[in-house]
Parts: structure tokens; C-alpha cells; sequence
């Protein structure tokens, strides 16, 4: 059994990290919080908006800082974005704060999620099948790399996928206790330059 103090849930787009993550956060009795929300929050801006820009690249800066801050709370769940895993800070970072569940899809039940969502910038494309696919091959080795544990969530509606996912929460992690703040480090005296 791992302990960890923050639950991460990663996974491709239509996997139900945001909603599955918020019914697991109110069962297990922790806030909630979606990184992609998180971001626009900070900016003040749509995530669309920032995609069109910043580009993609300043876009994952901004996730990478926003993850960063995140991480660093306690007893939270986390869902973060579909693209998380792709820089390696990300990958650093996760699996050192937190208990990592990759939430796992296949790629007809990703289509049928996300039929009516036309606000991700990386699904604007003619054919969503194939962007999927391509996405999915690209991320499905960073997501292995990073995971403790994998869960298909295709099976079964919402309820069920969080009620079994629970049970399988309480085998594997455990929430670890909270560290004691650091000291505050003085900042150091002024130099003093007079003859």
C-alpha cells in the first residue's frame, strides 16, 4: 500500500477524471480540484483562448506551474488534464505527491462522451476518431509510466465506476499524515556599507 498525500487522476480526455473525481472526492471526505479549471482561474482566461494565444506549448507551462502549486496542498483530489503527463516536470512530480490512478478508455466510449463537447482545442479536427487515436498512442506509455494504479472506467455508468474504484482505493493507498509547515527562513541582514 502506497502512501501519499494527494490522489492524481490522469488519463486521456473522456475518461471521467472531472466527473468521477468529484463524486470520489465527496465520498472520501476531500476537496476537489480540476487543474484545467484551476488554470483558468488563475489566468482569467478560457482554456480555448489561451490554446489560441499562447499555442500549446505556453499553455503547458502554465499547467506545469499550476500543477506544481497543486501538489504541493494535501488531501485533495486531483484531475488534471489530458496533456499533463506530456512534460517531464509532470511526471516528476506526480507520482512523488501523490497516489496516481490513470483512468483508462476505450476509444468509442471517448467518442460517445465527448459527442456534444466542442470546447477542447486539441479535438478540433475533422476526424475526432483518428485525433483520438493519435492522442491515445502518443500518451498511453507516459500514462503507464506514471500510474500506480490503472482503472477502466468504460464499463459501467459514474456511481458504479466510483463506488468500485473506492474499493480499490482502500487496498492500495492510504492518505499520509500532513507534514509540519518548514521554518520560515529569515531573509538575510542588509550589508552594511558606511565606512
Amino acid at each position: 500500500m502506497k502512501s501519499a498525500p494527494n490522489l492524481i487522476l490522469i488519463g486521456p480526455m473522456g475518461s471521467g477524471k472531472s466527473s468521477i473525481g468529484r463524486r470520489l472526492a465527496q465520498r472520501l471526505g476531500l476537496p476537489f480540484v480540476d487543474v484545467d479549471r484551476e488554470i483558468e482561474h488563475a489566468t482569467g482566461a478560457s482554456i480555448p483562448l489561451i490554446f489560441e494565444l499562447e499555442g500549446e506549448e505556453g499553455f503547458r507551462e502554465r499547467e506545469r506551474d499550476v500543477l506544481a502549486r497543486v501538489c504541493a496542498g494535501h488531501g485533495q483530489v486531483i484531475a488534471t488534464g489530458g496533456g499533463a503527463v506530456l512534460l517531464p516536470a509532470n511526471r516528476e512530480l506526480m507520482p512523488t505527491r501523490g497516489f496516481v490512478v490513470h483512468l483508462s478508455v476505450t476509444l468509442d466510449n471517448q467518442l460517445r462522451r465527448l459527442v456534444q463537447d466542442r470546447n477542447r482545442p486539441l479535438l478540433q479536427h475533422p476526424d475526432r476518431r483518428e485525433r483520438l487515436r493519435q492522442l491515445g498512442e502518443q500518451r498511453a506509455p507516459l500514462y503507464a509510466a506514471v500510474a500506480d494504479l490503472e482503472y477502466d472506467t468504460g464499463r459501467s455508468g459514474v456511481r458504479q465506476a466510483v463506488e468500485r474504484l473506492e474499493t480499490l482505493l482502500q487496498q492500495h493507498w492510504q492518505l499520509s499524515a500532513p507534514q509540519p509547515p518548514a521554518p520560515e527562513i529569515p531573509a538575510p541582514a542588509p550589508m552594511d556599507t558606511a565606512p
